[in-house]
């Protein structure tokens, strides 16, 4: 069954070194491999939910460069709509991303051409109102999150938002969102609290409905009904855990489009990010449905 999503949001280039040992300020290491992947949370994300078997449509930006049209055809290829992909003068967005053996990573993302969506341009709102979910993320102006948060709650649009990179984040943009997907450490600074359960107690005053990742220890979910969920991870052995959580976000986002419940949706999101950090790279590392379904009937 195909669902309609639409990601607003970014779209980079990862640049990405392989090393045994991240390095430490000042100090020079050698890497072992370079790959160049596109990514970008929003494209991220975008990319897992139609591997995933979704609908999806991708609202962004690249630049006027060689990257640009590289991030388009990856997107293309993996049957992403691109209708609202603009192309501005510029560069495109970029992700810098060191890899360490134990699968963890540092990443210095440089925005370049998502610096431009900071609104809705022709058309967007119109691409939003033709779909059942909206994905948001933040590495975009907070003012472009905003407006098609705005947009989606118009039209009947259930929001969801990964808060990624971590920020403070205002009502404006809250009270537009349906459901919230942080990490522990997002959801720490949202709430002012480390531990899980007390930040999603607090963190469902302010949107109806929460999903806290906890990396290896699975994910958290609680609404203002009272009901409350944990789904445990399924243990693999990580070798990059890049986009990890965009490819749960992605995931959970295609199932629960397609009607599973709450539990399913996480099973299946927590399927998919296994799956994918055991393999290298972002969007290279995104399992399909075939590949997610095979996964979970041998669980």
């Amino acid at each position: 069954m195909t669902t309609n999503l639409v990601v607003f949001g970014s779209c980079n280039m990862d640049l990405v070194a392989y090393v045994p040992t991240a390095p430490k300020r000042g100090e020079t290491v050698l890497g072992r491999e370079f790959h160049t992947v596109p990514g970008g949370k929003g494209a991220n994300q975008a990319l897992a939910a139609a591997k995933a078997g979704a609908n999806v449509r991708m609202i962004g930006a690249v630049g006027d460069d060689d990257l640009g049209g590289q991030i388009r055809d990856i997107l293309r290829e993996s049957d992403v709509d691109v209708t609202g992909v603009r192309t501005v003068p510029g560069r495109s967005g970029t992700a810098h991303i060191v890899v360490d053996d134990e699968g963890g990573n540092s990443i210095v993302v440089v925005p370049g051409a998502n610096a431009a969506v900071d609104g809705l341009a022709d058309g967007d709102e119109e691409l939003i109102a033709g779909s059942k979910s909206l994905l948001l993320q933040l590495e975009i102006p907070f003012s472009g999150v905003e407006a098609a948060a705005a947009a989606g709650r118009r039209n009947g649009v259930r929001v969801v938002l990964t808060p990624a990179p971590a920020a403070e984040l205002s009502e404006d943009i809250l009270s537009n969102v349906d459901l919230l997907v942080p990490n522990e450490h997002e959801a720490a600074i949202l709430a002012g609290d480390d531990d899980p359960h007390r930040a999603l107690r607090t963190l469902l005053e302010r949107v109806p409905e929460v999903v806290i990742t906890l990396g290896g220890r699975g994910s958290l979910y609680g609404n203002r009904s009272g009901d409350v969920v944990e789904v445990p991870s399924f243990p693999v052995a990580a070798v990059d855990t890049t986009a990890a959580g965009d490819t749960f976000a992605g995931v959970l986002c295609t199932a629960l489009a397609e009607g599973a419940d709450m539990t399913e949706a996480l099973r299946w999101g927590s399927a998919a990010a296994a799956v994918s950090v055991q393999r290298t790279g972002a969007s290279s590392s995104m399992p399909t449905r075939e590949e997610i379904t095979d996964f979970l009937a041998g669980r």
